[in-house]
């Protein structure tokens, strides 16, 4: 490999040809500051706070695009450097809406950080702000371009990463900004929620639509009982809004906090509907197989991947298990079974799913997924950042609480429940139940083969004489080339598991919000996959056929896998969707 040689703050450093000033820096254990550079996603050197000085080059350059050379001595806090960093953060606070106390990203906004580092004066330069119109239409992301900064990492997101560009920048000069065709709302827009906009925005400018005041209404209103329930990966995540490491799991201290938030709140593992959706997803896919049914069969428990396919490929529809996703079937059988057995009116429970994602939100309002027409069967679906504000809100301190476990009856998961939070955890959930129902003496648990970060993964198994191909992936950009090569016919797959977020859901977009720093030098996806894979391994359970929980259920009111009853309530339709429209 060529290298260069070269010196930052007299520092030497040797880096692969090709790198950046930025990348030799980080090499160096030097820092400077960014505000539109996000690692894999966004480098195009516009927002200028990466400047530096180069001995023997004219100018400031700007180190997240400018090349690594031989023999360059580059300084990057020299007057200089210092004044220009400072004057372009007083440029973009001129025209910035500085309501920081209210705002959701207080304390939490890159910018602030930078203007606190740097000690800007806001008011140097005044301007008449533009005054933009909050678009708050959808059910799951808040566009305000009063507070963007134009760093397009929203922008570099939905289009480099998920391959959609539903938004853009539009006119130009001081009029520039970012939003969707024709200036409609994103609620007009085949916009799928995924969310990877918010959790790439520095400052305020996207946020998810927030329900936590709908919640605490709940709570205080005496003829409603509240319960909650909370995703596989949040339990490796919350932690990181209370300043715990990436990747510790608080599960325990999240099902003591939450019960704490009113009187009677109950809170449920949403683990055993992953183990739910396995058995039912399990022997619909054994059905495909075995009865010609449409193949390759799609994983449907994310909603950002199912509008894509409602959206940008109809066709595939039919290929889509029919399964509801965990959340979906957690709020079915939560207002029909549990409702039931305890004497509840359905009207009177007040469903509450903790999610990872804003597209769960959407999900929550779809009429397809009620099992009574008359109401949601998830009333509210809050992000992981939401269910922290509530806990702060509540003055509850997480780091002091005792582990606690959740509410009976649905305690009690499996860790095929727990690994749906990690791309091919779906998948890998599927493959252990499917391989022991089709061969009872099938000892593999752990399929490896489906796991990692690579684009595409693609196995074959051999279960009980039959041979199963699967492919896994994530990122919308990277379900678009799969679904293109089974288009063209140049690839054979039984099950295809798909999520919309690269990472699948720890890094859905709805988790807590790391600095540009932390994405750019940390692989927190991994470290946030680890402690859902650790958490498998731990497991007394580790198929989800094995849930005693499961067992209970079919055998009180669901039967079995694929049934009358179950099908009525466990599983769903689809909806083609034009690419201009909602």
């Amino acid at each position: 490999m060529e290298t260069v040689h070269l010196k930052i703050n007299n520092i030497p450093v040797e880096v692969p040809k090709g790198y950046t000033i930025l990348q030799a820096a980080n090499k160096a254990n030097i820092k400077i500051p960014t505000l539109c550079y996000l690692k894999d996603i966004n480098c195009i050197g516009a927002c200028r706070v990466c400047m530096v000085e180069a001995k023997n080059r004219r100018g400031l350059l700007a180190a997240c695009v400018y090349p690594a050379e031989e023999g360059m001595e580059v300084l990057t806090n020299t007057p200089a450097v210092i004044k220009s960093r400072k004057t372009t953060l007083e440029l973009l606070l001129s025209t910035h809406h500085k309501k920081c106390l209210s705002c959701v990203r207080n304390n939490n906004c890159e910018l602030q950080r930078l203007a606190a580092e740097y000690g800007v004066d806001e008011d140097r330069f005044t301007s008449s702000e533009p005054v933009y119109e909050i678009d708050e239409q959808s059910p799951y992301i808040v566009r305000d371009n009063n507070k963007c900064v134009q760093c397009m990492r929203c922008v570099a997101a939905c289009k480099n990463v998920q391959g959609i560009s539903v938004i853009g920048a539009i006119k130009r000069g001081f009029s520039v900004h970012v939003g969707s065709a024709f200036d409609k709302s994103l609620n007009d827009s085949p916009c799928v929620g995924c969310g990877q906009c918010v959790v790439s925005c520095p400052v305020g400018a996207l946020t998810e639509k927030s329900q936590e005041d709908k919640v605490w209404d709940a709570i205080s209103d005496p003829e409603k009982q509240v319960v909650f329930y909370t995703a596989p990966s949040i339990k490796a995540t919350l932690g990181e809004s209370f300043d715990f490491p990436i990747g510790t799991n608080v599960e325990g201290k999240m099902a003591a906090a939450i019960r704490r938030l009113g009187e009677g709140v109950k809170v449920f593992n949403m683990d055993f509907t992953a183990d739910l959706t396995i058995l039912e997803e399990a022997n619909e896919l054994i059905e495909r197989i075995q009865n010609g049914g449409k193949l390759p069969m799609f994983t449907s428990c994310c909603p950002g991947w199912v509008k894509f396919v409602e959206h940008y490929y109809p066709e595939f529809i039919p290929n889509l298990s029919s399964c509801k996703s965990p959340q979906g079937m957690f709020g079915a059988v939560l207002k029909s079974y549990y409702c039931e057995k305890n004497n509840i009116d359905p009207k009177n429970l007040f469903v509450v799913s903790v999610i990872p994602c804003t597209a769960k939100k959407f999900e929550a309002t779809r009429p397809e997924l009620r099992s009574n027409k008359e109401y949601d069967d998830v009333d509210v679906a809050l992000t992981t950042r939401e269910l922290a504000r509530m806990i702060k809100r509540a003055g509850i301190n997480l780091a002091n609480l005792d582990d606690e476990d959740y509410d009976a009856p649905f305690n009690k998961a499996t860790g095929g429940g727990a690994i749906f939070g990690s791309t091919g955890g779906v998948l890998e959930a599927a493959l252990r139940t499917a391989a022991r129902t089709l061969d009872g003496d099938f000892k593999k648990v752990d399929f490896d083969e489906v796991r990692g970060p690579e684009e595409v993964r693609e196995v074959t198994y051999e279960v009980a004489g039959v041979k199963i191909n699967v492919a896994v992936t994530s990122g919308l950009g990277n379900a678009r080339k799969l679904l293109e090569k089974i288009k063209k016919g140049e690839a054979d797959y039984q099950m295809v598991e798909i999520m919309a977020c690269p990472g699948g859901c720890i890094n859905g977009g709805g988790q807590p919000l790391q600095s540009d720093t932390v994405r750019n030098n940390v692989d927190y996806k991994a470290l946030r996959a680890k402690a859902i894979y650790d958490y498998d391994l731990n497991c007394e359970y580790r198929c989800s056929d094995e849930s005693p929980v499961i067992k209970m259920v079919y055998d009180e009111y669901f039967e079995a896998p694929g049934k009358e009853k179950a099908h009525k309530y466990l599983h769903t339709t689809y909806v083609q969707r034009d690419k201009y429209y909602k």
